[in-house]
């Protein structure tokens, strides 16, 4: 049986489709900037974007005048696709080329945010890696973001499974010291036309 080689995949996804062209795509990452913005953090907190790709989270949280951020993906062509659209402001975030399932921090993070990665991993092993890598990587009193497709979305997106959550589903994913913020759910917009049902959770470490 051949093995599923995710990085070529991911590759091929961003050699291929327009930065519009993409279910995920969003102009402004409504949602996540709330959120990211509720945290009330210092201008020089350490921010990671998993899976962040050529996403304009960044764009947004340089124009709020954040200054420690981290943009993750596994695909090296979303992350140059992002550093040419931001020209010389690219220089102003550290680039990570990494599958999230085997990431390894050099680093610790204030706030980690995740819209559309974690639900892409399916095997037992990979998302606790990814929830043993996130827990140890968060400083005190720092924050999690993490958006899933729900229940009620779709079971593929880019033509390979997902791992649908309910908010409760999130809810117990982090241990002590973590706390549950907030949980819910939105409807995402696609530039299809389109609604997908997405479950975000909001958690903050409490020591």
């Amino acid at each position: 049986m051949e093995t599923f080689d995710r990085t070529a995949h991911w590759q091929h996804i961003y050699d291929t489709k327009a930065l519009d062209s993409v279910s995920w795509y969003q102009a402004i990452p409504e949602t996540s900037l709330a959120a990211i913005g509720k945290a009330q953090l210092p201008k020089t907190a350490q921010i990671i974007d998993i899976g962040g790709g050529d996403s304009f989270l960044a764009d947004h949280l340089l124009a709020d005048g954040y200054e420690g951020l981290s943009v993750l993906d596994i695909s090296e062509k979303a992350l140059a696709r992002a550093q040419e659209r931001l020209n010389e402001k690219a220089t102003k975030i550290t680039w990570i080329q990494a599958d999230a399932a085997h990431f390894s921090p050099t680093q610790q993070y204030d706030l980690w945010h995740d819209r559309a990665a974690f639900h892409f991993l399916t095997e037992k092993t990979e998302i606790q890696n990814y929830l043993n890598t996130l827990t140890k990587s968060i400083n005190p009193n720092g924050w999690v973001i993490l958006g899933t497709f729900s229940k009620n979305g779709p079971t593929k997106c880019s033509g390979i499974p997902i791992t649908q959550y309910r908010t409760e589903d999130l809810e117990q994913l982090l241990p002590a010291p973590f706390k549950v913020v907030t949980a819910f759910n939105i409807q995402h917009p696609t530039p299809f036309n389109t609604l997908q049902e997405f479950s975000f959770c909001v958690y903050q470490r409490t020591e």
